[in-house]
């Protein structure tokens, strides 16, 4: 085969002839998609994976618990973010009353099963541990902000008030620290100097320093970037080999300065390390769209959130070049569910064709973002379920059965990775994504993804012989499905995601 394969495009849109002709004109030539092996446009660093984010059904007796995390385990992912998140403060939270003079409320009892088991499903991969949650009473408010006795139930107003009561930051240095000794060196010695003992003796390579400052306690850069600094430097100390990763803003379009002024070494204590940033970006359509209209909205949001990332990285690059980037949260969310926590909410159902739309644009982005050198890009999340956003789900919350979305992590993560090169590819479809991509041991390969519910047939010239592995709205919850190329044709259907591997 020669150095330049061409893939003709064969655009059917039924019902929409119009908006082909606009598009292309009457008579014009069928769209293509040109791959050029011998041009290497860049080479790849980025890792695709996913978040967990600590939940009810993920604790142990859950009907749901064994095939997540057997599911987990089989994916064999690295980076897999696990993030104990607020709306469930007793599986969140440690530490959850303040220390009285004779007395601490250490118990990792509820915290530990769901931990310990992430541990295991991701075992022999290095993870990223975000014990994100401070512990409420740590921040001055004018009434004690109470939590649920039932640990599974949800608790959206845990996070109250914007200062600390301790301004040295000691005492939140000094729970993250037990934190960490209680899971990385085998337990620590509390307040009042009583040893715990875990047990857990886990490398933890990589921390994350809370998470959605700009959401939680309406943190300034100022007061992120001193509590991040009081933190990493207690954890340093004892693990100077673990990572950490900083920011985690979930609207960073909004608050370019807390970028601005994060990655200026000169805001930092002296040897405090920068090694990576996060930052978050979920499409959200407005009430009102359709399935037919959220489409364009999925892939017009995503176009903007990667200017965003232009942006940043342009920050990055100008103050701490050394810093690497974690997109650890990329995902969708129907607008149905920004209304969960609302009296009497009922869940609107949720159309198969939005899990395929969801991993497509998850698909399209670990494509574009591979080319711009981010080191991680996590779809988010593992389980959502009603009350805690079931349109973010990767299965689902009933049997644990993966989605489209999770078959579509599981494609790139089988297929493309760090140390792949991007050649240089060129689409005249706008509707079809493509990207050519070879591999460390030379395979070459070719990343779809169809923006719009709507077929595109591939005429592949001297491509007989070649596999293309897919998910699409035929493939439903089941694993992706694989066809050989026959008589030089293949239909991309609706929001398609493929991976073409030449013969």
């Amino acid at each position: 085969m020669g150095h330049r394969i061409s893939i003709v495009l064969n655009a059917i849109f039924v019902g929409v002839t119009a908006l082909h002709t606009l598009a292309f004109g009457a008579d014009t030539p069928k769209p293509t998609v040109t791959v050029n092996w011998d041009h290497t446009v860049f080479v790849s660093k980025t890792v695709p994976t996913l978040q967990v984010v600590v939940s009810p059904l993920l604790r142990r007796g859950s009907p749901i618990h064994d095939p997540v995390f057997k599911e987990l385990k089989e994916l064999g992912a690295t980076n897999v973010r696990y993030a104990a998140w607020f709306p469930y403060p007793k599986l969140s939270v440690a530490e959850l009353e303040s220390p009285t003079s004779g007395n601490t409320s250490w118990d990792f009892s509820l915290m530990d099963p769901i931990v310990l088991d992430f541990l295991d499903a991701t075992s022999g991969h290095d993870s990223v541990l975000s014990f994100c949650t401070i512990p409420q009473w740590m921040f001055q408010t004018t009434d004690k902000v109470t939590y649920p006795n039932d640990p599974n139930q949800v608790a959206w107003d845990y996070t109250q008030g914007t200062e600390m009561r301790d301004p040295s930051l000691k005492e939140l240095a000094g729970y993250y620290a037990r934190v960490f000794s209680w899971y990385a060196l085998g337990g620590f010695e509390d307040e009042h100097g009583k040893r715990h003992d875990s047990g857990h003796h886990f490398k933890i390579p990589y921390w994350e320093v809370l998470n959605e400052p700009d959401f939680e306690h309406d943190t300034t850069p100022q007061q992120y970037t001193e509590r991040y600094d009081a933190i990493v430097s207690e954890i340093h100390k004892i693990s100077p080999e673990t990572k950490f990763v900083g920011v985690s803003f979930a609207a960073p379009s909004q608050h370019p300065e807390m970028f601005e002024y994060f990655l200026d070494p000169k805001n930092h204590q002296p040897g405090i390390p920068l090694d990576y940033i996060s930052y978050h970006f979920y499409v959200v359509p407005s009430s009102d769209q359709t399935p037919g209209v959220q489409q364009f909205t999925f892939f017009e949001q995503a176009e903007s959130f990667l200017n965003t990332v232009r942006y940043i990285e342009a920050i990055r690059k100008r103050l701490s070049p050394g810093t690497g980037t974690m997109l650890n949260e990329v995902g969708s969310i129907a607008a149905d569910d920004l209304a969960q926590g609302e009296s009497g909410h009922v869940n609107a159902p949720i159309p198969n064709s939005y899990w395929n739309l969801s991993g497509a644009v998850y698909a399209y982005l670990y494509g574009r973002l591979a080319a711009m050198g981010i080191d991680v890009v996590g779809e988010s999340q593992m389980v959502g379920f009603p009350s805690q956003f079931p349109s973010v789900s990767m299965v689902d919350w009933n049997t644990g059965q993966p989605n489209a979305r999770f078959w579509v992590l599981k494609l790139l993560h089988d297929h493309f990775g760090p140390g792949d090169k991007l050649a240089e590819t060129s689409s005249s479809n706008p509707y079809v994504f493509a990207q050519g991509f070879v591999s460390p041991d030379g395979k070459r390969q070719i990343l779809l993804v169809n923006k719009r519910d709507q077929s595109a047939t591939l005429s592949i010239s001297g491509g007989d012989g070649a596999k293309i592995e897919y998910v699409d709205q035929s493939t439903g919850f089941q694993p992706p499905a694989v066809v050989a190329i026959e008589n030089g044709a293949f239909e991309l259907r609706g929001f398609s995601f493929a991976v073409l591997t030449l013969h």
